[in-house]
């Protein structure tokens, strides 16, 4: 807009100038002037299209000047009207703000004065109120003739004697609660626990029979003389049966990789079709190495399945035998597999030691591999993992889990219990009622048959044989070689027995009297 106007200016004063030099050619045109004969002054004229023009240019810019003006003018009032309302809007609100405030800070002010009249009111009454407690109370001490402390005593006796049954009552119902909860409780740890224990490995009961062919067969296994077959026996270590069955050649032996060992040889023997004392020899060595490579096999496929690594060896392989060994006609690697999942949910349950019931489970029972050695399958087992350097809490473990020593750790508890689980379930083990009973049956025959012998008893499965014998008919001495005699007997008459068995010889002498 300054440089429209400045223009409209330049326009004007050129447009102005011209004009004055027209007026001043017009007067000296029209007068009488004198002009000297050396100079002439030269004439300016301006067309009239040209001032018109410029005349009509200084007009339009004149109206659009003052256009423009009057636009700015009518903004400058509009803005100026905007802002007088938005600040007379402000100062209303500001007003109201501070009207609201004042009604505000006025009621705070009354109710802050009635708070403190208030509570001026509620002190004078407390202050009455103790008053007249302290004045209740010295006159319940001066008609009662008891103190303060004594009143008190003597309510809260007669308080409790009055509660004593009700008390005793909740307390019974809260036991028996506790009691029935802690019952389900278990009852649904050990059902978790079984649950774990459920297995997918198939046991392969050893086999101690060999079909053959015809009877033609079984004289060339005999040999001329007997020879092969007492080869046969000797490199194996099994007794050979060819009577009983026709087409059958029965193996008999207490140690079941002896008779699996057997077992295979002679079929290969049979399969090659080559039976002679030589052949039989290296048959057996080669079967007994294959053998070995599986159990060492199924040793360790036993440690990975219970999650036990890095054992030695030397136990690795005999926890392999398990594979052909049976107790009560459970396969022991079945049993074992079963019993460790189950102890290690059990731990896991009750915050146990979980490697400790881990490998107790495992080795709990080695010690019916070894048959080299007396003693009971817990005492050799005790024995092996104690050459071995193995955790003194596993040892323990194992050397409670039928409680022959007590418990001295809930890990050994825990071993048991997994151990009974696993033994127990129904369908686990089996046994010929009949054989059970008539062992039993031959190991207190053989102990009555001697003299002197008043009674006897059979425990623990026939572990355990416990010989009662007169003592007016048998001397301390005699009672030592009864035992002797009883044992060497079972070793002659009973072949199967589990572990060992102990004889106990009592002689008890009582003398008795009546006073009348």
């Amino acid at each position: 807009m300054i440089d429209m106007l400045k223009r409209i200016l330049d326009t004007l004063q050129k447009i102005e100038k011209q004009l004055a030099q027209q007026e001043q050619q017009k007067k000296s045109a029209g007068g009488s002037t004198t002009t000297s004969s050396a100079t002439t002054q030269p004439s300016i004229s301006v067309p009239k299209e040209a001032l018109v023009e410029a005349q009509q240019e200084a007009r339009e810019i004149i109206f659009n000047a003052k256009e423009g003006a009057l636009k700015i003018k009518k903004d400058v009032e509009e803005e100026l009207a905007k802002l007088r309302s938005e600040s007379l809007d402000l100062e209303k609100r500001l007003a109201e703000k501070e009207e609201n405030l004042d009604h505000k800070s006025g009621a705070i002010e009354e109710r802050e004065r009635q708070f403190n009249a208030r509570q001026q009111e509620l002190e004078a009454k407390i202050q009455e109120l103790e008053k007249i407690k302290q004045e209740q109370l010295a006159k319940l001490e001066r008609v009662a003739n008891l103190t303060k402390d004594d009143a008190k005593k003597l309510i809260l006796d007669a308080t409790h004697d009055k509660l004593k049954e009700e008390i005793a009552k909740e307390i019974r119902e809260a036991e028996n609660e506790a009691k029935e909860e802690s019952t389900k409780r278990a009852r649904d740890i050990l059902i978790e626990a079984m649950q774990h224990g459920a297995t997918d490995y198939v046991a392969e009961y050893t086999v101690s029979s060999v079909k053959i062919a015809d009877e033609e067969m079984k004289g060339r296994i005999i040999g001329k003389e007997g020879r092969n077959i007492r080869a046969f026996e000797q490199a194996t270590g099994v007794d050979v049966d060819l009577d009983e069955t026709p087409n059958v050649i029965r193996l008999s032996s207490f140690d079941s990789v002896r008779r699996e060992i057997a077992r295979v040889a002679l079929e290969r023997l049979i399969a090659d079709g080559r039976i002679q004392p030589q052949k039989i020899e290296e048959i057996v060595e080669r079967t007994k190495k294959d053998i070995e490579k599986i159990m060492f096999s199924e040793g360790e496929r036993l440690c990975h399945n219970v999650g036990v690594y890095n054992l030695p060896a030397d136990i690795i392989a005999l926890l392999g035998r398990f594979k052909y060994r049976f107790s009560y006609g459970q396969n022991m690697i079945s049993h074992t597999m079963e019993e460790t999942k189950i102890g290690v949910a059990l731990a896991m349950e009750t915050k146990a030691d979980v490697n400790t019931v881990r490998l107790g489970c495992l080795l709990h029972d080695i010690g019916k591999i070894i048959t080299e050695e007396e003693g009971t399958h817990i005492q050799l087992g005790v024995e092996l993992l104690q050459k071995y350097h193995l955790p003194q809490a596993v040892i323990d473990s194992v050397a409670s889990h039928h409680e022959d020593v007590p418990f001295n750790s809930v890990e050994g508890v825990l071993v048991y219990v997994a151990d009974a689980i696993s033994g127990s379930r129904p369908g686990a083990r089996y046994e010929d009622y009949d054989a059970y009973v008539k062992r039993l049956t031959d190991l207190e025959a053989i102990a009555k048959s001697k003299k002197g012998v008043e009674d006897v008893f059979a425990f623990q499965a026939g572990r355990e044989l416990r010989v009662i014998v007169k003592p007016e008919a048998v001397s301390d001495d005699e009672a030592v070689i009864i035992s002797h005699e009883i044992t060497n007997e079972i070793k002659e008459k009973i072949k199967n027995y589990p572990g060992q068995i102990k004889v106990t010889v009592i002689r008890e002498f009582r003398a008795m009297d009546i006073a009348k």
